[in-house]
């Protein structure tokens, strides 16, 4: 009778910027390159979440948060080896959504003489028409992937002086947002049961360190983005913009909230906007439109 094996184990989908992490398993595994997730078995009594990040931390070198909840896949082979030997295997394999910081370091393996021998970001278009050679777990891992829903609603202000030229307040988005680089107009996102007046007052003092007086309505903008979010979670995200015209107290504008998603704040000629010279998000150019 062949022996019976079972194993469980934990993995993680880590995606950034059209790549995912993985590990190439080493020669004593798979003689030829062979890819697969980072994760590995379960120790006797772990939990599946604490083995996914120790794994993954072990394999890649990097620190993993990981989603509520994860997925299932289970491969039988009943006529293959292990160790040497003749086995029936059962591989159950509990994959969970991961992220890392955008600003991670390289990964690297850590583990010596484990099962795996490089850890490397690798694109998605390889691995899925079969360049990169991987495991079947990879691409059932990554047909089952779905990037995080997020929707978001923010108020923005729309704040223009004639003197001493026509100018608009503008802030400049930090390497932690979207578009890092981008001008924008000063706003942000609406807590939870907060007044969006409330909320656009208190962000422009944030980031432009000015009070701000709030009026009317002046358009609803929307966007849509798929990448990484701050924490660089995989996101498919959902922007709904209220921009409301506005006035702000004299004094020169500077960013008050730190380490945040804006660098910079400064009045912005009206006339470079129009010519392309600045580059502005859209909600800019559509509050110059129905400003």
């Amino acid at each position: 009778m062949v022996t019976q094996v079972q194993r469980v184990a934990a993995y993680a989908v880590i995606v950034r910027d059209g790549q995912i992490l993985l590990s190439r398993l080493a020669p004593r595994v798979s003689r030829t390159e062979l890819w697969t997730l980072p994760g590995g078995g379960l120790d006797h009594g772990e939990d599946p979440r604490d083995a996914v990040v120790r794994e993954v931390h072990e394999e890649t070198g990097l620190d993993v948060t990981i989603g509520d909840t994860a997925r299932t896949f289970s491969l039988h082979l009943p006529d293959t080896w292990r160790r040497g030997r003749r086995v029936d295997a059962h591989s159950l394999r509990i994959v969970y959504e991961g992220w890392v910081a955008l600003d991670a370091p390289e990964p690297r393996v850590l583990e010596v003489d484990g099962s795996t021998i490089e850890a490397a970001w690798r694109p998605l278009a390889g691995v899925l028409d079969g360049t990169i050679p991987t495991v079947s777990l990879v691409k059932e891992a990554l047909a089952a992937h779905r990037p995080r829903r997020v929707q978001r609603v923010a108020a923005y202000a729309w704040v223009r002086r004639a003197e001493p030229e026509d100018a608009v307040l503008l802030t400049r988005i930090s390497a932690r947002g979207h578009h890092v680089g981008s001008w924008t107009l000063p706003g942000g996102g609406i807590d939870h049961g907060e007044r969006p007046q409330v909320a656009l007052a208190r962000e422009v003092a944030e980031e432009c360190g000015l009070d701000c007086t709030v009026g009317d309505v002046l358009a609803v903008d929307d966007v849509t983005i798929r990448g990484n979010g701050p924490t660089g979670r995989d996101e498919d995200f959902h922007g709904v913009h209220l921009v409301f015209a506005a006035e702000v107290a004299d004094g020169e504008p500077h960013v008050v909230d730190v380490d945040g998603t804006t660098d910079a704040a400064a009045w912005v000629p009206v006339a470079d906007i129009e010519a392309g010279r600045v580059d502005v998000l859209d909600v800019v150019r559509t509050a110059l439109a129905a400003g």
